[in-house]
């Protein structure tokens, strides 16, 4: 039994050794800042390292071929290990959060959701706001990674319809494997470059161009001020909204475009769909906006589509309080919390080609009614679409909406009222960020909520993140009698 488990904890702790690794950069910028936190970096440094070294020690063997299980539960203890993790420095703080608070944190920071249950941000030391985004960050990059290479093998909600050569887990695919990882990583870091870059000239000072940069293109939405992106003008939020777009569509695709520019590329389904979605949504609250007198056209056009890109994307940036324009404007962001980005993207929530799936399948079964003996061909991309890929997606979805009815439930029964038990729940599982409503809403915070609410909430992003179906498969016995 613990051959199976060898692989896994060979994996995980290299992961947390990238952790450490990390840590450890941020315990220098404390030490060149004199920021009070640094003792606090180098003992979760320590206690991570430590950790990490003995998982591979433990895990360490000359050659290993990972086979589904095992990559059902790397996936899952990768993310829930490298959330306690990140916890480590956010616990040890002088601050003194609470253990729950302190992992609601990092799981928040690394499943790129963006709730916080911290205020008052603009007087955290920086080495604190610095890991906060750097969790995001690199929470960001392993979405892309998961969501082009293990969960198109695994195939988990339709995820099979990306399945490429990448998605080949066998010896034979590992050149491959390592020399998408690279392209990824390199793509990921000129794109962060690029808008940290856009962020100051736009009138960001540095400090504030570098964390809102990586926390735009992780669509994570972690500021550095309880504001946050409400502080800056509308040349800021221009920039963000370009770059939240970018975070959300597929990184294959931009891989693609770069080695070879065709404009072509850019007409992929989900690409046109995402774009469509947010055009006519921001321009129907726009009219809104200037209808009710709220704001002058120019300004109504930025606020809207700033915060619903924002949502739409799963980023979680807020530039005003939404829920003050009225009950449509609150009934809008609440739908359009569910669409989520592109798969392969940084991107949480359904996904938009789960929703044209459903749409195709919903076609599919309209025609049937009326030509009973057609045969009728599904294409998506122009290409051939298996059956059972659309029904993998529509069991994804109700498992999905079956999830978010039992966690609104349980969060009611700890005694929070209906929008708040129902936004929580939405925006942890869409990875989203603020939900509505006075208590988790845009100019709320979730530090007020009962200890296990936050660790319910822990779960849902968890599960939100990894797609649901790879980390519930964990709790059927079926998976673990082989």
């Amino acid at each position: 039994m613990f051959a199976f488990f060898r692989p896994v904890l060979l994996v995980v702790g290299i992961l947390t050794l990238i952790m450490t690794g990390l840590m450890s950069c941020v315990a220098l910028f404390a030490f060149w800042r004199g920021d009070p936190e640094l003792s606090v970096f180098l003992i979760s440094a320590a206690i991570a390292g430590g950790a990490g070294l003995t998982l591979v020690l433990l895990g360490r063997q000359a050659r290993f071929h990972l086979v589904a299980r095992q990559l059902y539960l790397l996936t899952s203890l990768s993310w829930l290990g490298m959330s306690l993790v990140g916890a480590l420095p956010l616990f040890f703080s002088h601050f003194q959060l609470s253990f729950v608070d302190a992992v609601f944190e990092a799981v928040s920071g690394i499943t790129t959701t963006g709730s916080t249950v911290l205020s008052g941000l603009e007087q955290l030391p920086p080495s604190l706001l610095l890991w906060r985004s750097m969790l995001q960050w690199l929470g960001g990059l392993g979405v892309i990674g998961m969501a082009v290479s293990i969960l198109p093998f695994l195939r988990v909600g339709g995820m099979r319809l990306f399945h490429t050569e990448s998605s080949d887990w066998s010896d034979k695919s590992i050149p491959r494997i390592q020399t998408l990882a690279r392209l990824l990583v390199a793509i990921y870091l000129c794109i962060s470059l690029a808008c940290m870059l856009a962020y100051w000239l736009a009138g960001m000072n540095l400090f504030d161009a570098i964390n809102h940069a990586m926390t735009t293109v992780s669509t994570g939405g972690y500021a550095t001020d309880d504001r946050s992106m409400g502080r800056f003008d509308e040349r800021v939020l221009w920039v963000a909204i370009v770059f939240m777009l970018l975070g959300a569509l597929p990184f294959t695709l931009i891989i693609a475009f770069v080695q070879r520019p065709r404009l072509a590329l850019l007409s992929n389904s989900q690409v046109m769909a995402l774009l469509s979605v947010v055009a006519v949504v921001s321009l129907l609250l726009s009219a809104f906006l200037v209808w009710n007198g709220e704001l002058p056209l120019f300004s109504a056009l930025t606020q809207a589509t700033f915060n619903l890109v924002s949502v739409i994307t799963t980023t979680g940036y807020a530039s005003a309080d939404y829920t003050q324009w009225g009950a449509f404007s609150v009934a809008l962001f609440f739908v359009v919390m569910f669409i989520g980005g592109c798969s392969g993207s940084t991107s949480g929530g359904m996904k938009v080609f789960r929703f044209q799936l459903s749409y195709l399948f919903l076609r599919s079964q309209i025609r049937k009614l009326v030509h009973p003996s057609g045969v009728f061909v599904t294409r998506y991309n122009g290409k051939t679409v298996q059956d059972d890929i659309i029904l993998s997606a529509v069991a994804f979805s109700f498992l999905f909406f079956l999830t978010l009815a039992v966690l609104t439930l349980l969060l009611a029964l700890l005694g929070l009222d209906l929008v708040t038990s129902l936004s929580a729940a939405a925006t942890a599982l869409t990875n989203v960020g603020p939900g509505l409503g006075d208590i988790v809403g845009p100019a709320g915070n979730f530090q007020p909520l009962p200890s296990t609410a936050k660790w319910l909430l822990c779960f849902g992003m968890l599960l939100g993140r990894l797609e649901l179906l790879t980390m519930m498969v964990l709790f059927t016995p079926m998976f673990w009698r082989g």
